[in-house]
């Protein structure tokens, strides 16, 4: 199903959303709750994530963390055009538990690799090519070399900074029930700082202002609601908008589509 230049694809496998794209869209600071691996085809864009500065160009391969902000400008009046798959958690997760790990991340905003772009465009093709076999076996496989090829395992050390500890307390205040109501007051009370503290706290953790991290967690809940069949109206009120209209405006800032063609995608 088509929105603008934007297509997102039917897939059969639990936890995988497919988009492939051509805009000129400026996409604003911003996360995705999964795990993300693209090629760009036409064009070029730069972007600042957590990784740094990023410029990517054509046939090179793009990755994004959950959780990791970040932007996305054109470089130049003719947009760009890339394909992306983005993965669950649970997806990469298990892949990286059945190798003995814990905590994986992809390493490089950019890799300029023909061979895992070639893993890439061959998953991509298996995921949406008319007449693709029921059996799982080469998805399986073109899934493990593809993320194999991309992740770096973190291993897990330093001693926790009492300030981010902080941080997060107040975090998992908005991600416990993003639909609340929630004041400075109330995380700065769960936390132990100031309310001060808590703005340059949160902006220095996360990128993002509380408010602006409350809406971006509202709007990730009314994704998800509304691929698994909600009304859109439904969806806004269930995610804590105001109205519908407050949720197609940051929902179309964020995915570049549309609520509604994108529940028509994913019907």
């Amino acid at each position: 199903m088509t929105s603008g230049r934007f297509k997102i694809f039917p897939c059969e496998i639990a936890g995988i959303e497919i988009v492939e794209a051509a805009t000129d869209h400026v996409f604003p600071r911003h996360w995705h709750e999964q795990y993300g691996i693209g090629v760009i085809h036409q064009g070029a864009q730069k972007s600042l994530s957590g990784r740094g500065a990023v410029v990517a160009g054509p046939g090179q391969v793009i990755t994004v963390n959950p959780g990791e902000v970040h932007d996305g400008v054109p470089i130049g009046d003719a947009g760009r055009s890339w394909r992306m798959l983005y993965f669950d958690p649970a997806i990469v997760g298990k892949i990286g538990a059945e190798d003995g790990q814990t905590t994986c991340e992809f390493s490089l905003p950019v890799l300029a690799d023909a061979r895992v772009a070639a893993l890439f465009q061959s998953l991509f093709r298996a995921l949406t090519s008319p007449g693709r076999p029921s059996s799982s076996l080469q998805y399986d496989e073109l899934l493990l070399q593809l993320l194999g090829s991309v992740i770096l395992v973190q291993k897990e050390s330093r001693a926790a900074d009492p300030a981010s500890m902080a941080i997060r307390e107040a975090q998992a205040l908005i991600d416990d029930e993003p639909t609340a109501p929630v004041t400075l007051t109330d995380l700065a009370g769960k936390s132990g700082m100031s309310r001060f503290q808590i703005v340059r706290g949160f902006a220095k953790a996360t990128g993002f202002t509380p408010h602006a991290y409350l809406m971006q967690r509202r709007i990730d809940l009314a994704r998800r609601l509304i691929a698994g069949g909600a009304a859109l109206a439904d969806a806004a009120a269930a995610s804590g908008f105001a109205d519908q209209s407050h949720m197609t405006r940051l929902f179309v800032r964020k995915y570049g589509v549309s609520p509604g063609a994108y529940a028509a995608a994913v019907a």
